[in-house]
């Protein structure tokens, strides 16, 4: 018996080692979404975006579907392109952010008020959060959100150069200037707030509770590479983090547009030189 068990554990590891790391990325002027193999960088499926839409998230849900955010709204669909269902917002906002949510969906939508909307699995909405930003140009108000254990939300605020903690009811708890325009807000270890800086050209960590920025990286902490908008980052279990580069205001295209730093700022990664892939930032990491 013990014998056909260890041939069993041989087998699953055998098929789970298999599994190779994919990312899916999307951007701001580009005008598709893309999964990618991390090694060779290139694509192996890619969904074309409408003239007039903007993605600055796009993940991929357990169940293998392809989840983003397109500006006036955000989408479900399978990986055959059809339409699981499909979320639009209310004239005059804008929607830059979708995740899944513990079997439902959690929205960020920029506007006047902006909104934070839960979906159930359907799609259906099934809450809603108003609040006012005090930003009056609804595509500077905010991109990527984060939702706590604790139900608040880490909102980094574009136009205010600051990123602020948010209860359930649309009261603010606490505010931390950045500096740059905060593009991300990623929960780390710890209870740490990891922001991407945007044009500050900048990735920090901050203890919400000290208010404390306890590392700052900047181009000048690389060993090589030069850091230009910082989008969305992602920190991985082994400590490294992945910052999507995006290039899109700066004249220097030869830089990576995805980074993989480890926790001496060395570069670990960079992605390989693709002319089908333009601006990246929003990257997600997943195997199979």
């Amino acid at each position: 018996m013990e014998k056909y068990f260890f041939f069993l554990v041989l087998i699953l590891c055998s098929f789970s080692c298999t599994k190779k790391e994919k990312l899916i990325i999307g951007g701001s002027g580009w005008q598709e979404i893309a999964i990618v193999d991390k090694k060779s960088g290139k694509i192996e499926w890619k969904h074309d975006l409408a003239a007039d839409e903007e993605c600055n998230k796009v993940e991929i849900t357990p169940k293998g579907n392809v989840l983003y955010a397109y500006k006036q709204g955000a989408r479900l669909i399978d990986r055959k392109h059809q339409v699981i269902w499909d979320y639009k917002v209310k004239e005059g906002e804008e929607l830059h952010y979708a995740t899944y949510d513990g079997g439902g969906y959690l929205l960020a939508i920029c506007g006047m008020p902006a909104r934070i909307v839960e979906l159930d699995a359907k799609g259906n909405q099934t809450k809603e959060i108003t609040f006012q930003t005090a930003i009056p140009d609804v595509h500077n108000q905010f991109r990527q959100i984060a939702k706590t254990p604790q139900g608040t939300y880490v909102i980094p605020f574009m136009g205010k150069y600051k990123v602020s903690e948010m209860d359930g009811e649309g009261r603010f708890i606490r505010s931390i200037l950045t500096g740059g325009t905060p593009f991300s807000a990623k929960l780390i270890d710890g209870g740490n707030w990891l922001v991407s800086c945007g044009l500050g050209s900048a990735l920090m960590e901050i203890n919400p509770e000290t208010k404390e920025k306890t590392k700052i990286i900047e181009t000048k902490d690389l060993n090589w590479g030069v850091l230009l908008f910082v989008a969305e980052a992602i920190r991985y279990q082994n400590g490294n983090t992945l910052i999507a580069n995006w290039n899109g205001y700066s004249d220097d295209k030869t830089q990576a547009l995805l980074l993989e730093i480890n926790s001496d700022n060395k570069i670990a990664w960079r992605l390989p030189p693709n002319p089908e892939i333009k601006n990246i930032t929003s990257v997600f990491s997943f195997f199979e």
